[in-house]
């Protein structure tokens, strides 16, 4: 048996259900690894703005630049022209990743003692870094036209890494402002990277950032299907979910789990799954507030790493753990 592997002589398939999920052990690589590396890299590295007197992520610049009371929105028309000119999909073609070298990235995490990395997946902005066939909106399709995660999956495990992807695509369906009218954001030829559209009579929405409809089925199946494409494809060592996954219904979370566990127990590998919590936001739709805090002990309701500690900080007016 390799170091770091549960013994498997009998594996019991895990079962979509918290009791059977949370018998997965956290892995002894993870409890060890102590330091690893996840990077945000995506269409919004285009115009890669923030407001520096609030220090707010780039991230979050796809959906800030349809507020108009915002410093992105003031960026926008200022630099590109109004949003209902140039809409945030307009970047893609810009984003050329010419000297994206994935080798050059792993050799940087190796030299900064890393012992797991891996990039977003997706990030809330609904453009895909894979190889997808969920979505038009890729990587692998437009803009740079590489399969990013599967090249930083090479590169990172040639080097004896254990390999992550972080998915933040559940946010999806609450990012981007479906009601106003004036913006790419409404156009329903743009569904697949803004999501679907709801609220677009512009009610119903209140101050929190999920203050929206419910998620639909069709949004939660591709939600689904996307994890788990990428599971099957790349077999990730770990996967690290964004705060949306609590508005995600248990029994997505759950078949995902399932599905993932057992795959594992099939490769022989021992995998983890990290998740950042959400709790209430502020004022500006635009932004959430997280209550951060440890993750400790077992986790009957998330059925996510039990045992597992993750500190997420938190700079007063700054987007929630500086990556987001």
């Amino acid at each position: 048996m390799q170091p770091n592997q549960i013994d498997r002589a009998s594996p019991v398939p895990y079962q979509p259900t918290w009791n059977s999920l949370r018998e997965h052990a956290v892995p002894a690589w993870f409890r060890q690894a102590k330091f690893g590396i996840y990077t945000h890299w995506g269409v919004y590295s285009v115009p890669a703005y923030r407001d520096p007197a609030v220090g707010q992520d780039v991230t979050w610049y796809p959906r800030l630049m349809y507020f108009e009371d915002t410093p992105q929105y003031a960026h926008h028309v200022k630099t590109y022209g109004d949003p209902s000119q140039f809409g945030y999909k307009d970047f893609i073609p810009m984003f050329t990743g010419e000297k994206f070298d994935s080798d050059e990235w792993a050799d940087l995490f190796v030299q900064a003692g890393a012992r797991y990395a891996g990039p977003v997946g997706e990030h809330h902005d609904g453009f895909c870094m894979w190889d997808t066939r969920y979505s038009p909106w890729s990587a692998a399709r437009l803009g740079p036209r590489r399969d990013v995660v599967g090249e930083l999956e090479q590169a990172i495990r040639r080097r004896g890494l254990k390999f992550l992807v972080a998915l933040h695509h559940a946010e999806n369906w609450w990012f981007y402002p479906h009601w106003k009218k004036a913006y790419d954001t409404a156009d329903p030829r743009y569904a697949s990277l803004y999501g679907e559209a709801h609220n677009v009579d512009g009610q119903d929405i209140g101050p929190d950032f999920f203050d929206q409809a419910r998620p639909s089925q069709r949004f939660l199946d591709t939600w689904r299907d996307k994890v788990l494409e990428l599971i099957n494809r790349y077999g990730p060592d770990a996967l690290w979910f964004d705060f949306g996954l609590r508005r995600v219904p248990d029994q997505y979370k759950q078949a995902v789990l399932a599905h993932y566990y057992n795959q594992a127990q099939a490769r022989q590998q021992d995998v983890a799954v990290i998740y950042k919590p959400g709790g209430r936001a502020h004022a500006h739709p635009g932004l959430p507030r997280l209550d951060h805090r440890y993750l400790g002990g077992r986790q009957p309701r998330l059925g996510l790493l039990p045992g597992c500690r993750l500190q997420i900080n938190h700079q007063p007016g700054a987007l929630p753990g500086g990556q987001c």
